[in-house]
C-alpha cells in the first residue's frame, strides 16, 4: 500500500479560500505601493550562491537553502576532500546556487546589473516567496512571501518618512488597528556600542540585542557576555532595557547618553527629523514609537531601522520590518547608491487578521450563481444564460452533470454560492437565494440587475 504523501516542514498547501484571502491582502498592498509610485519587479527564485553569502551575517548564512549542483555534483570532489568533512568547502564544490533569502539583496544585484535602464531614484515594489532554513513555528515558514518597497539613489530623510506613511495606508486599509511601527537607528547603536567600549563587538552586540524579544534581558546579556562583551559594558547598557517615556523624552537621553559619540548623535539627529515630521503629518490608524532595543540583525542596515509589531492582542511576532542601507549595492561594484526599504510578512498578516476575523465576507465569494442541471432540455438555455451573465462580470456556471437536486443544492451550499437558478421556463428563471429561502421569477435582464 503506498503511502500517504507529505509536504516539508514549514511548507503549505493553500485552499482555495486561503488564497483569496492572500490575494486579498496582496491586492491592498499592490493599490498602495502604486499610490505611492513605487513599480513592480521580478527576480529569479533563485541566485548565484556568491550573490547571497556573506550578505546577511553568519547566522544569515546558515539559513539559506542551497541547491546541489546538476548531474554528478560530487564530480569537484577529490576523496581527500569528501573524507575530510569540512561542509564550507564541500559546499562551494558542490553546490553554485541558492535560493534566495530575502527580496533586498536580489533587488541590489539587480539595480547593478541595469543600473544603465533604471532612472534614479528608483522606487520598486516586489511581491515573491523566498526560502529559509529555519525551524518552522507559528508564523514563521521556510517557504514565505515577501512584500518589499524600496528607493534607491537618495539619502533624503523623507523617504523614511513616506515609508511610515505606507506602512500605516496600508495597515488602515486593512482594518488593523493598534499596529506598532517601531523605529532605531544603526548609527545610534554603533554610538551606544562605542560609549560602553564594545566598537569592536558591534556585530555580536545587535545580533544580540535584537533577540530581546524571543529571549529576554538575562538570554541578551548572557549572550553578551558568551561573545566577549565586559561586564562594565553590561552596567552602562542597562539603561536600554527600562528606556521609557514619550519619542522626545526617549530622544533627549538618547542625546545625553550619546554626548560623547558622533556617530551616535548624527544618529539621534536623523530619528529626530523622521518622528517630528510623521507626527506633524499624522497617522490614520498605527502608533510610531522609538525602541533603542530594535537592532534587526542584518549586517547591511546603516541608518533607520524598521520593525511592525501586531495589535497587543495578537501573539505574534513581527509583521514588518525594513531600513536604510547605504551602501547595499556596493557589495558588487556600485559604489555610493544609498537605499532604504521595508518589508510586509504577508503569512503572518494573514494570520492577524484571520484571528481578529477582519476579512470581508466578499473575499471568498467566488461564484455568485449556479444554475442546476435538469438534463438535456434545459442545458443549452441555461449556458446561454450563464454566458450572458459572464460577459457582464458576473461569476456564474451551471452544475455539469444531472444529478440529483438535493446534491446539486448541497454544493452550491458548500461553496458558498448565495444563489441558484432552479428553474428556466421559457425566457423566465426561477432564481432562489439560498440563505433567506426566497424565490423569483424574472427574465434574463432581471438577472443581471438582481446578481450585478
Amino acid at each position: 500500500m503506498a503511502s500517504k504523501p507529505s509536504i516539508p516542514k514549514g511548507t503549505r498547501d493553500f485552499s482555495p479560500a486561503e488564497v483569496a484571502k492572500r490575494n486579498y491582502i496582496i491586492s491592498v498592498m499592490r493599490h498602495h505601493f502604486e499610490k505611492f509610485g513605487y513599480q513592480p519587479i521580478e527576480t529569479p527564485s533563485f541566485e548565484n550562491s556568491d550573490t547571497l553569502m556573506g550578505k546577511y551575517g553568519e547566522e544569515g548564512d546558515r539559513l539559506i537553502f542551497k541547491i546541489l549542483n546538476s548531474g554528478d555534483y560530487l564530480d569537484k570532489v577529490s576523496a581527500e576532500e569528501l573524507q575530510s568533512l569540512d561542509s564550507k568547502k564541500l559546499t562551494s564544490k558542490i553546490s553554485e546556487k541558492a535560493l534566495r533569502y530575502d527580496l533586498t539583496v536580489p533587488f541590489a544585484r539587480y539595480v547593478v546589473q541595469h543600473q544603465s535602464e533604471i532612472e534614479f531614484p528608483f522606487k520598486r515594489y516586489q511581491i515573491q516567496p523566498v526560502w529559509r532554513a529555519d525551524r518552522p513555528q507559528k508564523g514563521r515558514f521556510r517557504e514565505f512571501y515577501q512584500c518589499d518597497a524600496d528607493v534607491v539613489g537618495s539619502k533624503s530623510l523623507w523617504q523614511e518618512v513616506e515609508l511610515v506613511q505606507l506602512y500605516d495606508s496600508v495597515f488602515a486599509d486593512l482594518g488593523l488597528n493598534g499596529v506598532t511601527i517601531k523605529i532605531n537607528n544603526r548609527k545610534i547603536l554603533s554610538g551606544i556600542a562605542e560609549v560602553i567600549g564594545a566598537s569592536d563587538k558591534l556585530i555580536d552586540f545587535t545580533v544580540a540585542l535584537d533577540k530581546l524579544d524571543k529571549v529576554g534581558e538575562e538570554g541578551v546579556k548572557n549572550e553578551m557576555l558568551e561573545k566577549g562583551i565586559s561586564e562594565a559594558a553590561l552596567v552602562k547598557v542597562q539603561p536600554l532595557f527600562s528606556f521609557t517615556g514619550t519619542i522626545q523624552e526617549k530622544l533627549e537621553k538618547l542625546t545625553q547618553l550619546l554626548s560623547a559619540s558622533e556617530e551616535g548623535k548624527k544618529g539621534v539627529e536623523e530619528l529626530r527629523f523622521i518622528c517630528d515630521n510623521v507626527a506633524k503629518l499624522g497617522l490614520q490608524k498605527a502608533i510610531l514609537d522609538l525602541d533603542v532595543t530594535l537592532a534587526r540583525g542584518l549586517n547591511y542596515y546603516t541608518g533607520a531601522i524598521f520593525e511592525v509589531a501586531a495589535p497587543k492582542e495578537v501573539a505574534m511576532g513581527s509583521i514588518g520590518g525594513g531600513g536604510r542601507y547605504d551602501d547595499l549595492t556596493g557589495i558588487f561594484g556600485l559604489k555610493d547608491m544609498s537605499g532604504v526599504g521595508i518589508s510586509f510578512g504577508l503569512d503572518r498578516i494573514y494570520l492577524v487578521l484571520e484571528e481578529l476575523n477582519l476579512f470581508p465576507e466578499t473575499v471568498t465569494t467566488a461564484t455568485k450563481v449556479l444554475f442546476l442541471n435538469f438534463g438535456e432540455s434545459q442545458t443549452f438555455e441555461a449556458m446561454k444564460a450563464v454566458t450572458a451573465l459572464r460577459n457582464h462580470n458576473i461569476k456564474a456556471e451551471m452544475y455539469p452533470d444531472a444529478a440529483k437536486i438535493d446534491k446539486q443544492f448541497k454544493h452550491a451550499e458548500r461553496r458558498g454560492i448565495p444563489f441558484v437558478v432552479k428553474e428556466i421556463v421559457g425566457s423566465n428563471f426561477t432564481l432562489k437565494d439560498i440563505q433567506t429561502g426566497e424565490q423569483l421569477q424574472v427574465n434574463l435582464e432581471n438577472l443581471v440587475k438582481k446578481l450585478g
